[in-house]
């Protein structure tokens, strides 16, 4: 079974290099069969030249350019086109995501047979490093308002850090967030959908470099937008986008 990681990347030059080293060294000091995929997302800076630079050194990197509108949802939607994997995580290129939580996804996902697993970095077993207080607050409101809203259990809902099969990816289209609203698209799509699911602790940490693409502002009105469509194909669709596998399971 092969893992393909999608990376979007705008303007990530001073972290890029560390990222994808520590990615590929857990990859294969761990012997799994895997591709990583970087979607070089408009930048202006020298990351796809470092970009280029380290395909020469990492032999399972494939550098990608986003030749559509720029935007971390259009980036990845950009991966998910060229990925070769039975399944397929969204990684962070500031370095945020633990290289090692991909191995523990991708063995999970195999002997329990699930079709996603989702990470929380608010469950026991996760750490939290230098999360900024304010977006701590407003995230701990938006996933308790989408738990309410779809009556699950689930508690990170917008955390970008979550692994799927092939079969998932296909059966979430049409994928319509051009922005961040995509990591919470994507996995209520596959639960409103009935794939399974096991969820798991991951770590997080705060970027030693560069600035954060998530701006606040900006997403609100676009994250209520995808989370009130997915409401309505839950309640209104009448099962038709329903996955005929089994339900869900959780670990």
């Amino acid at each position: 079974m092969k893992l393909s990681v999608v990376i979007p990347a705008h303007n990530e030059e001073g972290c890029i290099e560390t990222t994808l080293r520590n990615v590929s060294c857990v990859l294969v000091s761990t012997e799994t069969e895997h591709e990583i995929i970087v979607v070089n997302d408009h930048s202006t800076d020298k990351t796809r030249q470092r970009l280029l630079s380290l395909q020469q050194e990492i032999p399972f990197l494939c550098l990608v350019d986003n030749t559509a509108k720029p935007g971390f949802g259009m980036a990845v939607r950009c991966g998910l086109e060229k990925y070769a994997g039975d399944a397929v995580a969204i990684y962070m290129a500031d370095g945020s995501d633990s290289p090692e939580d991909l191995v523990r996804f991708f063995k999970l996902m195999q002997k329990k047979q699930v079709d996603c697993v989702f990470g929380s970095r608010f469950m026991k077993g996760s750490q939290i490093v230098d999360y900024p207080v304010v977006k701590l607050a407003l995230n701990r409101l938006a996933n308790t308002f989408v738990r309410c809203l779809f009556g699950f259990r689930y508690n990170d809902i917008t955390n970008a850090f979550k692994m799927y099969r092939r079969h998932v990816i296909d059966g979430v289209h049409p994928i319509l967030s051009h922005h961040f609203n995509l990591t919470v698209e994507l996995p209520l799509k596959a639960i409103v959908r009935g794939y399974r699911y096991a969820v798991l602790p991951n770590n997080w940490i705060q970027r030693k470099s560069g600035e954060s693409k998530l701006k606040i502002k900006e997403m609100g009105s676009r994250y209520l937008f995808i989370i009130f469509y997915c409401f309505i194909e839950k309640w209104l669709s009448r099962g038709d986008y329903l996955s005929s596998r089994k339900p869900q399971v959780k670990a």
